[in-house]
């Protein structure tokens, strides 16, 4: 349990901050460490493996930052600077459908869909857009206090991560705070969520760095189980390959992961 606790607990205010610990323990081969077993030894929530449905192609040039599904299509959100994008993407191929590149200056994160309006936030620019479903085209812009990670839509609000343990929710029209919550485990705050999405009430998470996603009770915070993808995409080379990137299609209630750089994505079933 404390190992567990100790892994998803790593506060991390700024990405860079992991950055320079990553960079050595990838150094001694140790960045791989989200994949030990011991991780998920948690034993007061109940700790899933996954089955693998199907495997699909993805572009191991993007650097997955937001996946979701909408109305039988797959739309992503890439990162880095200079190479950020919205994309709509061929599922079965992995073909780029549709592209919309943002300037240089902006470091793309997560993406969510509302009412045939794309959201994506950007990483350190305060800064979020809005986008016509359509045509990619961007409609406007908002300002997005503190950093930009993961973003979903759920509970009639835009709920975001910046990287700490809370979740905030926004009205989606007036993109405004209407309030947040911390994540806890077992009462002990857990740091680095990421990318988002809403599943049968639920928002599921992935922890930066960690082969888990979270799922959380959104009106108390709490963890109430834990989802263990460990040794998914054992072909890492780098420690940028997380795990990152969760699409729902309710419709056909099928779940997808992929991660950043990744060449797969994949079709999961939570063994419960």
């Amino acid at each position: 349990m404390k190992a567990l606790q100790q892994q998803l607990n790593l506060s991390t205010g700024v990405k860079g901050c992991l950055l320079t610990l990553w960079a050595v323990l990838a150094v001694s081969g140790l960045f791989f460490m989200q994949t030990v077993p011991e991780v998920l030894a948690a034993d007061e929530v109940p700790v899933y493996r996954i089955e693998v449905v199907n495997t699909f192609p993805h572009d191991e040039a993007a650097f997955t930052q937001g996946l979701t599904w909408y109305q039988g299509n797959l739309y992503e959100g890439t990162g880095r600077n200079g190479q950020s994008s919205l994309r709509m993407v061929d599922l079965e191929s992995g073909e780029l459908l549709k592209r919309q590149n943002l300037a240089q200056r902006f470091f793309g994160e997560g993406i969510a869909i509302v009412d045939d309006r794309v959201y994506q936030l950007t990483w350190q620019s305060h800064m979020g857009f809005v986008y016509d479903l359509d045509s990619f085209k961007q409609q406007k812009t908002f300002f997005l206090p503190g950093e930009g990670w993961g973003i979903t839509h759920g509970k009639d609000a835009l709920i975001v991560s910046d990287g700490s343990a809370n979740l905030r929710f926004l009205d989606p029209d007036t993109l405004q705070q209407e309030k947040s919550v911390q994540v806890t485990l077992n009462g002990n705050p857990v740091q680095s969520l990421n990318e988002l999405e809403f599943i049968n009430g639920e928002v599921w998470a992935n922890v930066w760095y960690q082969d888990v996603i979270v799922r959380i009770d959104p009106d108390t915070g709490n963890v109430n189980s834990i989802v263990d993808l460990s040794g998914l995409y054992p072909q890492r080379k780098s420690r940028d390959e997380v795990l990152n990137g969760i699409a729902w299609d309710e419709d056909g209630q099928r779940l997808f992961v992929t991660g950043k750089l990744w060449s797969s994505l994949y079709e999961i079933k939570v063994l419960e």
